[in-house]
């Protein structure tokens, strides 16, 4: 992986974090790190993909976070504790990730599409 890439890359993640209020930020920023780095769509997938692998990094800290409060009361919400926590780390995260990822990768398939026909 070029140097640039993971630049590219970072760039394309903060459009992803600053835009998160929208449906569909992990597109815009996959897009904007697939545009600037002028590469074939494929590549151009690879960097928005390593771009939505980098917003997912505040995400998960927020998660994190979330959980300590969780496991400060277990059972505050009158089911057992083991049930949420299953259902979190089984279920959200795994299509949060690929959620992300996935459309980080389309925009930046598509960004690099536009970047090299237009």
């Amino acid at each position: 992986m070029k140097r640039d890439e993971l630049w590219n890359a970072g760039i394309g993640a903060v459009v992803t974090i600053v835009l998160s209020f929208t449906g569909f930020s992990a597109l815009l920023g996959g897009g904007v790190a697939g545009y600037l780095q002028d590469v074939p769509p494929k590549r151009g997938a690879k960097t928005g993909a390593i771009s939505g692998g980098i917003a997912v990094i505040p995400i998960l800290l927020v998660f994190v976070v979330g959980f300590g409060l969780f496991l400060g009361q277990p059972s505050a919400l009158g089911i057992p504790g083991g049930l949420e926590l299953a259902i979190i780390f089984l279920v959200m995260f795994p299509l949060l990730f690929a959620w992300t990822i996935g459309l980080s990768a389309v925009g930046g398939y598509l960004g690099a599409y536009l970047r090299s026909n237009v």
